[in-house]
């Protein structure tokens, strides 16, 4: 009888240590991933986008959290699905101006930055939704 106590005893432990060790690769995996998408200094689209906001004027009527004379990039992010059309429609306003959206103090055109690089920025932008 205590040969069967003993032996349970032991294979108890056994089955208790070999449970942990799959739960500590699962949460680690979790971890990775969900780092991995939270950093988006590997995306070449923030990359981009920030590269060229960063050499334009934005930043005189943007900030990125904060409203300023414009919208904030995150509330722009928040208003808008991130879909082709509306990168198109946003991209326009970059380079043509607008007013209305936001009030009543109009965007000033950019007309020299090109299309793809107002989509750029625009890209970069959606990337800021939470």
């Amino acid at each position: 009888m205590k040969k069967y106590l003993v032996s349970l005893s032991m294979l108890a432990i056994l089955a208790a240590c070999g449970g942990n060790e799959e739960k500590k690769e699962t949460t680690t995996a979790a971890t990775t991933t969900t780092a991995a998408t939270d950093d988006l200094s590997s995306n070449p689209d923030y990359v981009k986008g920030l590269e060229l906001i960063g050499k334009s004027d934005c930043l005189t009527c943007h900030k990125v959290g904060d409203k300023l004379i414009g919208p904030s990039y995150k509330e722009v992010a928040e208003k808008y699905e991130n879909t082709e059309e509306n990168i198109t429609m946003l991209a326009g306003k970059i380079i043509k101006g607008g007013q209305g959206v936001w009030g009543s103090v109009p965007m000033t055109a950019h007309p020299t930055i090109s299309e793809e690089d107002a989509k750029a920025m625009v890209k970069y932008i959606m990337l800021l939704k939470k």
